[in-house]
């Protein structure tokens, strides 16, 4: 590398990773010279050109990771691709040492003509009578949004009205639950719709599936980032949102929205490392937190007391915190009990609410079809996580119980999560399983299920790094199958070459101990079956 390098720059409309106000970032890595001298010119540079175009009161922020780091300054939500454009200068003035490219002078008049050719005052007039009447406020290329679902209207960002046409008396948000973790997220938002239908309630949620009202999918395909969000907040029928919200969407734009009744991050694996400066595992659970930023005053957070990477970083946080756990008497549990609190747990298999009276039961686990009598742990995890999510949103527990008992986990209700079906004689398993701990999850479910020979079929994206690719086949190798089918993810190499995957998870199983008449290659999943 010849020098400090910027590899991507852009907006963040939302609360994100590091501030809890839109701005914009760029992503920079640095040579044998070390970051702290470049850091020090760019953050000079910003706080220069911030003042000469009148943003004196916007903020800096750096996040430092392994060889690189984040630069990021604050800006109004009206005018991002001017931020871009302005944080770009400071890091060219910091890695040319000088102002010889462009003064600083012409700078500001030049980015001051780009930030009045995006402003939109009536944008900026609409979100502050929003925050007035205590609703919340959306934006994005094409439209503004005041409330949230049937509370909801929404215009172009061409015909933004004046505060005082709208309506107010008829706008108000809806009960909102952002849902985020490396694993379990679909799931706990199916989980979490099924209860709203049988309160009579309308849901809507997001997904890597598609965008949901009630049970008719509206579009297709991975709506687990803002965008997804932003349409079903918009939507008049949605009486309740659920949303699923994903490290990626996170980590480019920030969250949706900054206004949630409740949120939770079901657990921490190492999934995506080396993306977006997210190397290990505590990073990752790191992004995932951001969802705490946009929780109201005093609403609590819920976290898996049995993920020592959550509970970890679970010590610097200043927001109310609900405990699950399989554990009734887990150390955190009696803690946060002891303290007036409220935690979710098991006892004697079954699934209830812990106070400082006691436990209360609320239905047993052989009664929830998706744990499979308890042999489905990380379900037994998602439906714990439901529940809390529920009781916050202020479900009874008549319709949580409802919900959980109808919500079947076939591939109608649960689509690619634990399907069974059967197939010329075999009991065959589906599952979306996609990375390490995904796949202990599944290797430990499927140890409860007799069989007399296993074959498993099994692929990969290209976008994880080496050793995570490797540590999926790892723990794949350990449901000891008969036969191993390795198929190509052409739609999915994301950057690698064809076969390159599959020769990866090939090498490590063999490593493993696995034999030539135990490994089979398939070019496409259908071939593979």
């Amino acid at each position: 590398m010849s020098g400090p390098t910027l590899h991507d720059s852009r907006r963040l409309p939302g609360p994100n990773l590091f501030t809890p106000v839109p701005g914009a970032v760029i992503d920079v890595t640095f040579d044998e010279g070390g970051a702290d001298a470049p850091i020090a010119r760019w953050e000079a540079s910003a706080r220069d050109i911030l003042g000469a175009v009148g943003w004196e009161l916007e903020t800096t922020a750096v996040r430092r990771y392994a060889d690189g780091a984040s630069l990021v300054i604050t800006a109004p939500i009206d005018a991002l691709y001017a931020a871009t454009e302005i944080n770009e200068w400071a890091w060219g003035a910091a890695v040319r040492g000088d102002l010889s490219h462009e003064s600083l002078e012409d700078a500001a008049a030049r980015l001051s003509g780009v930030i009045a050719a995006e402003q939109n005052p009536a944008i900026l007039a609409l979100k502050a009578a929003a925050k007035r009447h205590d609703v919340s406020f959306l934006s994005d290329d094409d439209a503004v949004s005041v409330g949230m679902g049937a509370g909801s209207e929404t215009w172009t960002v061409r015909s933004v009205p004046d505060p005082g046409s709208v309506d107010w008396s008829a706008v108000h948000d809806i009960p909102v639950a952002l849902v985020t973790g490396s694993n379990g997220k679909t799931t706990t938002v199916r989980l979490l719709a099924a209860i709203a239908r049988a309160a009579g309630r309308m849901p809507g949620f997001t997904s890597t599936d598609g965008i949901y009202v009630g049970d008719a999918l509206v579009d297709a395909g991975d709506w687990s980032g803002p965008g997804g969000a932003r349409a079903v907040l918009r939507d008049q029928r949605v009486e309740v949102a659920l949303l699923e919200t994903a490290r990626g969407g996170i980590l480019r734009r920030g969250l949706a929205v900054d206004r949630t009744d409740v949120a939770i991050v079901t657990n921490a694996a190492a999934d995506h490392l080396g993306e977006w400066g997210v190397e290990d595992v505590a990073a990752v659970a790191d992004a995932k937190l951001v969802v705490r930023r946009a929780l109201k005053d005093g609403r609590a957070l819920v976290l898996n007391a049995d993920d020592p990477v959550l509970v970890a970083r679970s010590r610097d946080l200043d927001v109310p915190i609900t405990w699950i756990s399989l554990n009734d008497h887990h150390r955190l549990v009696t803690t946060a009990t002891g303290e007036g609190r409220t935690a979710y747990t098991v006892q004697d298999d079954v699934f209830g609410r812990r106070t400082g009276d006691g436990f209360e039961a609320m239905i047993s686990i052989d009664a929830v079809p998706i744990t499979i009598d308890g042999a489905a742990q990380h379900n037994v995890y998602n439906v714990l996580g439901a529940i809390a999510l529920a009781s916050a949103l202020e479900f009874s527990d008549e319709d949580i119980a409802t919900g959980l008992q109808e919500f079947s986990g076939s591939a109608g209700d649960n689509p690619g999560r634990g399907n069974f079906y059967d197939f010329g004689g075999a009991r065959v398993l589906v599952d979306f399983a996609h990375n390490p701990h995904g796949m202990d999850a599944l290797v430990d479910m499927v140890a409860h299920i007799p069989a007399q020979r296993r074959m498993v079929l099994i692929g990969q994206a290209g976008d994880r790094d080496d050793e995570s690719i490797r540590a999926f086949a790892r723990s794949m190798w350990k449901m000891d199958p008969d036969l191993v089918v390795i198929k190509e993810m052409r739609r999915y190499q994301r950057g690698r070459p064809e076969g390159q995957v599959a020769a990866m998870i090939e090498e490590e199983l063999r490593a493993c101990g696995a034999t030539s008449d135990q490994l089979e290659r398939a070019d496409t999943e259908w071939q593979g079956v």
